[in-house]
């Protein structure tokens, strides 16, 4: 679905053009994410607009966070796609309409007369592209239309970006701690919270920096690279070598056959014994351990990959590996690398490397040191940072439980409010400044400075002239009258694109690849300075308002709030 923008067509019930979108944009990924996939209330509030005539009202609705999450200073907007998929697809069907009238036995038939022809035709959606950096009160989503099928949408929105953009974030937190030159692999399936969990983790995590993923699922439906090798349980299942009963194996160039791999790795594994190399690290290695290794290394001797500390990493685990790794050199192949699940990672990683650099020297193995060593066992944010403190020579991170579930925070907390309708701007007013809302249609811009990094986003009332690049810019706090700056910005990026214009003949943007959206998240994270991106302390990005909205929240503000009475 990547590409530029292209005219959006009619929405005309059983049209070609409409045809053509649904073809383009195509249908929910969860077959749940349906019109009744949403709160109660927002079908009573569609029947009271309804009965009060309030229906049609034209309104404006912006979708944000109040709060950046993990303790830092941004998030990463994901979920966008999942959006447009169900608005282009709104449509109750004559069941779930039957449905409704069952649980709102007091409505009246024309309102289910009108749900059978609510569509999202008139709807139009504005959006931050997805994989951006973004901050709270800036917002995400825009979304205008008749306010009782907008407030439809209010629900299955909140839940598709909330913990799309959660887990998006987290992933780019621990992209950001692993640095560039590492591999990040999800493995958190199994520990997600349903099949639902498992598959939009997958989905985020990869758009948040991670590699690959242990999701099979995924990788058929989102083309996500898998990677995985085998449990614990492959390696103990094995008693002996004697179990292996095909032992033969083709080079790898096909010019010869070794007919017992099995004598060729225990030759090997005894060349080890024997030499001073390894001398003092081990005697026995355990023998149903190797059975496993050769065994996986006949199943895939282009890519083994073996789990060490089943048993004892250095004593069995890491020499066992050797001797099959060896074996497969003399058949031409390259073993993988090892993956530790357990012990102290940073101490088994340097002592592996050891190893495999002593092995690459003494047998003259090109690349032998080389071999990659992965790390998992509940790794996390801290452990990352733990093990570049102290050093390590793991080259890749398998990471489950801690990432999928967001352990560290269970939710984002994306709220939905109405900021205009009728063209008339609304406001919402709390005790809590954080909870006050910014009223009004609003364009936002990001400001950028003679580095390159992003200094600043401003959101501006729809009809005041957009910044411009060297122009000197007042940019302030939308509710501290002290906190003001002026920016003259080298670079000034629009932030909300049209993603959805129902059956108005403008033009809109195009769903981007996943690809396209990962690469706008790794290329957004760059953008920003790496004060506001670091684990501890970091710099609060500044989110703006312009003057003349400035002046205008307050003017809404004190025409809202009511006058209390002395007595």
């Amino acid at each position: 679905m990547a590409g530029k923008a292209v005219a959006a067509a009619v929405m005309v019930n059983g049209s070609v053009a409409e045809k053509e979108v649904l073809a383009e944009i195509g249908g929910a990924t969860n077959p749940m994410v349906t019109p009744l996939l949403t709160d109660l209330y927002q079908f009573t509030m569609a029947y009271a607009y309804w009965k009060a005539g309030k229906h049609q009202d034209r309104a404006v609705f912006d979708l944000y966070f109040r709060k950046n999450p993990f303790g830092g200073e941004y998030a990463v907007f994901a979920g966008l796609e999942e959006c447009i998929r169900f608005v282009a697809n709104f449509k109750l069907e004559e069941e779930e309409i039957s449905f409704l009238r069952s649980i709102m036995p007091m409505c009246e038939d024309g309102f289910f007369d009108y749900l059978r022809e609510v569509d999202c035709s008139n709807v139009e959606v504005y959006a931050v592209p997805e994989g951006s950096v973004v901050f709270p009160k800036v917002p995400l989503m825009r979304v205008e239309g008749p306010v009782s099928i907008v407030q439809l949408l209010e629900t299955p929105f909140v839940n598709l970006v909330n913990y799309a953009s959660l887990v998006t974030t987290n992933a780019a937190r621990h992209r950001l701690v692993a640095g560039k030159s590492k591999t990040l692999l999800e493995f958190g399936l199994r520990r997600a919270q349903g099949p639902d969990g498992g598959m939009s983790a997958s989905k985020y995590c990869y758009i948040g920096g991670f590699d690959a993923t242990s999701n099979v699922a995924a990788g058929k439906l989102f083309g996500i690279p898998l990677r995985g090798t085998h449990s614990h349980a492959f390696v103990s299942s094995f008693m002996s070598p004697d179990e292996i009963l095909d032992r033969a194996l083709l080079s790898h160039d096909g010019s010869s056959t070794c007919k017992d791999f099995v004598r060729l790795v225990q030759s090997w594994l005894s060349k080890l014994q024997r030499t001073g190399l390894l001398r003092g690290v081990f005697g026995e290695t355990n023998q149903s351990e190797l059975a496993a290794f050769t065994s996986y290394a006949l199943a895939f001797p282009n890519d083994f990959l073996a789990l060490v500390d089943t048993y004892d990493v250095m004593k069995s685990g890491i020499p066992n590996f050797c001797a099959v790794a060896l074996a497969l050199n003399d058949l031409g192949y390259k073993a993988r690398g090892i993956r530790l699940d357990s012990g102290d990672l940073a101490y088994l990683s340097f002592e592996a490397r050891n190893i495999f650099h002593a092995i690459e020297k003494e047998f003259n193995v090109a690349g032998f040191g080389k071999m990659t060593v992965t790390a998992s066992n509940d790794l996390n944010e801290e452990t990352l940072d733990a093990l570049n403190k102290q050093g390590h020579e793991v080259d890749a991170f398998g990471i489950g439980t801690n990432l999928v579930t967001c352990y560290a925070q269970p939710a984002l907390g994306c709220v939905f409010k109405l900021v205009e309708i009728n063209n008339q701007p609304r406001i919402k007013l709390s005790e809590d400044v954080t909870k006050v809302s910014i009223p009004c249609k609003k364009r936002i811009f990001r400001l950028y400075g003679r580095e390159g990094y992003a200094l600043v986003d401003i959101m501006t009332g729809e009809n005041e002239p957009p910044p411009t690049v060297g122009e000197r810019i007042l940019c302030r706090h939308p509710f501290s009258e002290s906190k003001r700056a002026y920016v003259v910005p080298q670079h000034v990026e629009e932030l909300l694109k049209c993603y959805w214009l129902g059956n108005s003949s403008k033009r809109r943007e195009e769903l981007p690849s996943l690809e396209k959206i990962r690469a706008r998240c790794m290329q957004q994270l760059e953008q920003m300075r790496p004060d506001h991106m670091r684990r501890l302390n970091p710099t609060p990005y500044k989110v703006s308002v312009s003057g003349k909205l400035y002046d205008f929240i307050h003017f809404l503000w004190l025409s809202e709030a009511p006058v209390g009475e002395l007595q």
